[in-house]
């Protein structure tokens, strides 16, 4: 029982990449693959470009994966605060369209409302998922599913069933924010390292992401342990809402339009990236490095596939579904080969 007016100690939940005292040698190398597989995999595999093609590692083509890279790592960041309680969330693609519409149309009447306009909506739309999924107990596939058809539904309705095109003036600051560059490198991809850094200090560092790692851990452990299941809940979805709507204005002050055909995949993308990257789909144990190492291999291979040319872009999802399905057969393996040991 707690005495009234004493207010509880929050729960100290363990570091996810640390192992127990006393933990054997195969523990401690299990868990490095389970960290660390997907670094390892992209060095070997950028070794490997560079060594075959010779315009991998020109300063074109790496800024241009920089660039792709960053817009679907911030939705990736989302995505991993997300997974990491357990959660699923189908709707960023949708999400990350309608976003790029709404700013390139908002572009017209200021920077701010072009920013402001997408993180509202996008935002809104997170907060109702998981307020369904938190209050109401719904099951995250389906209430995420559904706001994934709404707000394509929303963006065909601003665009006149997609006929319209919103451009952006290059003129704008906005359209800066997109277009410039900073010692060599795009906006988009500093705005995003930003991002991954006070990401990773939230998840890593502050009461909330305990929170989030003891939820995903035993939601029911965490519920006696006086963790705000149902408030972290609703923040996570907000938070992957607000990031879909942020890139997708970020990849319209890129492209200067708002493009109604994007987005469409994006969803499975981020999570694959997430989960390439080692956070487990079944929740409790993820790092948001581990999430943009994931996207940054993802488009390596993709980049390495476009330099071949002679292959379809169909390949690109083949070998894509084809890494994910062995990365998660690995973490199953090490997670089960951890619990025996």
């Amino acid at each position: 029982m707690t005495t009234a007016g004493i207010e509880k100690p929050a729960p100290t939940a363990p570091a996810p990449d640390e192992e127990p005292p006393g933990a054997s040698r195969p523990e401690r190398l299990s868990a490095l693959a389970q960290q660390h597989g997907a670094l390892v995999t992209l060095v070997i595999a950028v070794i490997a470009a560079s060594l075959s093609f010779d315009t991998f590692l020109t300063g074109d083509n790496l800024q241009n994966m920089a660039l792709s890279s960053a817009f679907l790592a911030v939705v990736a960041l989302g995505m991993t605060f997300v997974i990491v309680t357990g959660g699923i969330d189908l709707s960023v693609g949708s999400l990350f369209a309608l976003g790029g519409v709404l700013a390139a149309w908002g572009s017209q009447y200021g920077t701010l409302v072009a920013l402001l306009l997408p993180l509202a909506v996008c935002g809104l739309i997170g907060l109702v998922n998981g307020l369904l999924i938190a209050r109401s107990r719904l099951a995250p596939f389906i209430v995420t599913l559904a706001a994934m058809l709404g707000a394509r539904g929303i963006l065909l309705s601003v665009t006149d069933e997609g006929s319209k095109t919103y451009l952006v003036d290059k003129s704008t600051f906005f359209a800066t924010l997109g277009q410039d560059t900073l010692f060599g490198v795009g906006l988009p991809v500093w705005i995003t390292a930003a991002l991954f850094v006070v990401g990773a200090l939230a998840l890593r560092r502050s009461r909330f992401g305990q929170y989030v790692y003891a939820v995903g851990g035993n939601e029911d452990a965490a519920a006696l342990m006086g963790v705000p299941v149902a408030r972290t809940k609703i923040t996570v979805y907000t938070l992957s809402g607000l990031c879909a709507g942020l890139a997708g204005a970020l990849n319209a002050a890129w492209l200067v339009s708002g493009v109604t055909i994007l987005g469409s995949g994006m969803e499975l993308e981020a999570i694959s990236a997430v989960v390439i990257g080692g956070t487990l789909l079944t929740g409790g144990f993820g790092f948001l490095s581990g999430s943009l190492v994931g996207v940054l291999l993802l488009k390596v291979i993709q980049n390495v596939i476009n330099q071949i040319g002679s292959l379809d872009s169909a390949y690109q999802q083949v070998v894509s579904g084809a890494f994910l399905a062995v990365v998660v057969i690995a973490q199953t393996w090490l997670g089960r080969r951890r619990k025996v040991l």
